[in-house]
């Protein structure tokens, strides 16, 4: 079994938690509250500059010049592909860029990308590449559950946040995180298994605090 899929075993009880949430099932439904959504798009575009900047330090910390070619893509991968959702529903939801500038950081956000940037900044590689896929993964798969929900896709507002999960680009990014991972963990000790597996569960956990903070708008 693949390193990544025994860190989807350590975790697979939080991310089902994910299909249940509110706010989640609010997407699928068409049901969510419109305010709370764009609570949760300014939320989570300030959370992508950090998320940026942690591939930004796994160009610094890669080893190969394939590694860093591959982070820098991912750094404009999350900048100019994953914000043009952001960016489009920003648009259509009236929020102006000073408007983004003087949003507090919920302490949930800020707490994940605090933990991200520490675990990225103090830690090898492995463990950078590990505090970044729970995010990346679980999304898509959190758009491949939605998108099996009957008319979810074609929904007139939040069928484009569904179809920008689950498109081919996102995918490939996706996988390109998956199979760095795979490959870091290769040979790996018992005690950076531990390590690594605390950090997945423990970004496991964020995740589900971010969408509990986007529901209540606050946290």
């Amino acid at each position: 079994m693949k390193f990544s899929q025994c860190l989807y075993e350590n975790v697979k009880e939080i991310w089902n938690s994910y299909y249940e949430h509110p706010f989640v099932k609010g997407i699928g439904d068409g049901t969510l509250e419109v305010d709370k959504f764009k609570y949760y798009m300014i939320q989570d575009y300030l959370y992508l500059l950090d998320y940026a900047k942690v591939y930004a330090l796994g160009v610094v910390k890669a080893d190969t010049e394939e590694k860093m070619q591959g982070f820098s893509n991912m750094v404009s991968d999350t900048l100019n592909g994953e914000m043009k959702i952001h960016r489009s529903y920003m648009k259509r939801l009236g929020i102006t860029q000073e408007e983004i500038e003087n949003t507090e950081i919920s302490l949930a956000n800020i707490s994940y990308t605090h933990y991200m940037l520490a675990v990225s900044q103090t830690g090898t590689l492995a463990e950078l590449s590990v505090s970044l896929l729970s995010c990346m993964w679980s999304y898509l798969e959190i758009g491949k559950y939605l998108s099996k929900i009957p008319g979810s896709t074609e929904h007139e507002f939040y069928g484009e946040w569904i179809k920008g999960y689950i498109s081919k680009e996102y995918e490939k990014s996706t996988q390109w995180v998956l199979d760095l991972v795979d490959e870091l963990t290769n040979g790996i000790s018992e005690k950076e298994i531990k390590k690594l597996t605390e950090i997945f569960i423990n970004t496991s956990k964020y995740e589900y605090m971010f969408w509990d903070m986007a529901y209540n708008k606050g946290m």
